[in-house]
């Protein structure tokens, strides 16, 4: 099979949502890769896409109520995913953003999968601007008030 053959055979209407949700996906997951986060490139990206596909797949329906029930299923179900990124620790649980930027990337892959396409990088934009430009302030914020070392909290084991 030739190259050309291969571009007819490519249902546009469907490649460029997806196309799109790896490029914002992965905008987003570039950001949690530098950061050298659990969830980076590759997993955003394909939360990103796989939100958009199974918005693609339920606009297929004739039946509106099924495409909202898949759309919904999407959302409950990046919610396993993003409780999966969560970890508790004594005190403390890591994981949080993570799982709120699992969720965002979901939802820009909706809006992708919608061909909502400046809901979706608007979504971007702020939520890259969330993650990188208040990433310093939120340091500031949490600082430990003793000089940067913890107080011991006693043994929990």
């Amino acid at each position: 099979m030739q190259f050309n053959q291969i571009l007819q055979m490519i249902d546009w209407w469907a490649f460029v949502p997806m196309l799109v949700a790896v490029v914002l996906g992965g905008v987003i997951g570039a950001e949690r890769e530098l950061h050298r986060k659990a969830a980076g490139l590759r997993t955003n990206i394909l939360i990103c896409m796989g939100a958009a596909l199974f918005v693609l797949v339920a606009r297929g329906f004739q039946d509106e109520s099924a495409a909202t029930r898949i759309i919904q299923g999407v959302i409950t179900g990046v919610g396993f995913i993003g409780a999966g990124a969560l970890i508790h620790s004594q005190l403390n649980v890591h994981g949080l953003t993570t799982a709120a930027t699992i969720w965002l990337v979901t939802g820009i892959g909706v809006a992708c999968g919608m061909q909502q396409y400046e809901i979706a990088v608007a979504a971007t934009v702020l939520g890259l601007i969330t993650l990188v430009a208040l990433n310093p302030l939120d340091r500031k914020i949490n600082r430990p008030q003793n000089g940067g070392q913890e107080q011991s909290q006693g043994s929990k084991e």
